[in-house]
């Protein structure tokens, strides 16, 4: 067994037993409190650039499956859990979540308190943090220092895509008909968007983030998607600009990230959130209808509501654990967004009738 520790950047240590791949990783140091679904929280890009800290005491209990993969790679920069399974129960399981960590180079530690390390993060905000195997933790704590912050990098750039693409899943003859044309503007986008546009009968176009607002529309789409995504939202002038551009063409749905930057394009600002929303257990209250839904979110910001007086753009759902924006619409401008993830079930499938308002919206 390997010793592996982490080092947080206000100096506090935690020295456990390593799992994964040998070697070291930092990043902004994070926590999900869901039971289930930690190979899609490893490959969803908005985890890019943090190290992610699972609540859920036993994790890898049914192995790793490729189906279940979000992106094209593993977006974490490092894994923290209590215990990893080493003996996974599952009859879909292609192999056991440590030969997936250590194929895909994820670096990890297992044997902490991860309740005490939540709390920690919790009472002090998420920071910034460095884990390796068999090195002291004053270099590492040395070397942290001398790293970006979190906050500086345009992470959006890092994860896109780097040409335009057609999602074809399902492509065989279960699929519906083809009715609408989406272009999906990839800030970090999950693959089950893909596939709840795809179910609905709409051809998807992922395009990079870098895309201009004329190509764009050269792709002569019915509806836009702005993608969820990493990183601070401030950086993304370029995004914002390219969707005041579009706002009032076609119909546009903004999810997570894209809910932020469509705010900012409406004259509001962001701010970071103390410890982030992670889990698939947050209360949202949907404000036209007085329904409260259990959603999925991964996101560390957040729309200023008071930002947004005089934009024309109205709040439509709030985050009943601490009253933050959940979602915004403006009707002039045909755009709707929300801040959690349509796309991911942590019960019922709830929320999936914001992609058929989407689909409705292009009809």
């Amino acid at each position: 067994m390997v010793k592996a520790s982490l080092v947080l950047e206000d100096g506090t240590v935690w020295t456990g037993t390593a799992i994964g791949a040998a070697g070291r990783g930092y990043g902004e140091v994070v926590f999900n409190t869901s039971m289930t679904g930690y190979q899609e929280m490893l490959t969803d890009p908005s985890y890019a650039g943090q190290i992610l800290t699972l609540t859920y005491p036993l994790i890898g209990n049914y192995g790793a499956t490729e189906p279940d993969t979000e992106s094209r790679r593993v977006q974490v920069s490092g894994l923290i859990v209590r215990e990893l399974c080493e003996t996974p129960s599952n009859w879909r399981s292609q192999g056991t979540l440590q030969e997936y960590l250590e194929r895909n180079n994820v670096v990890g530690i297992q044997g902490i308190d991860t309740r005490a390390l939540t709390r920690h993060l919790r009472v002090r905000g998420v920071m910034m943090g460095a884990l390796s195997t068999g090195e002291d933790p004053e270099a590492m704590l040395a070397w942290l220092k001398a790293l970006p912050d979190y906050t500086k990098i345009d992470f959006a750039r890092r994860v896109t895509t780097p040409e335009p693409y057609t999602w074809e899943e399902p492509a065989d003859a279960a699929a519906p008909e083809v009715r609408h044309h989406v272009v999906a503007i990839d800030c970090g986008l999950k693959y089950s968007i893909l596939r709840s546009l795809r179910s609905l009968g709409c051809r998807v176009t992922v395009v990079p983030c870098t895309t201009t607002p004329a190509e764009i529309l050269a792709h002569r789409p019915d509806g836009i998607l702005l993608s969820p995504g990493p990183g601070n939202p401030a950086l993304l002038g370029y995004l914002v600009d390219t969707i005041r551009a579009l706002l009032g063409k076609l119909p546009i749905l903004g999810i997570c990230l894209g809910n932020q930057l469509v705010g900012c394009a409406l004259g509001g600002s962001t701010f970071k959130l103390k410890f982030g929303h992670r889990g698939g257990n947050h209360p949202v209250k949907d404000l036209t209808t007085g329904r409260v839904y259990i959603t999925s979110q991964n996101h560390g910001f957040a729309l200023d509501p008071e930002s947004l007086a005089g934009t024309g753009a109205e709040v439509t759902h709030v985050n009943l654990n601490d009253g933050t924006v959940e979602g915004i619409r403006h009707e002039g401008k045909g755009v709707f967004t929300v801040q959690y993830h349509p796309e991911a079930s942590p019960g019922p499938w709830d929320n999936f009738y914001l992609f058929e308002q989407f689909v409705e919206r292009m009809g």
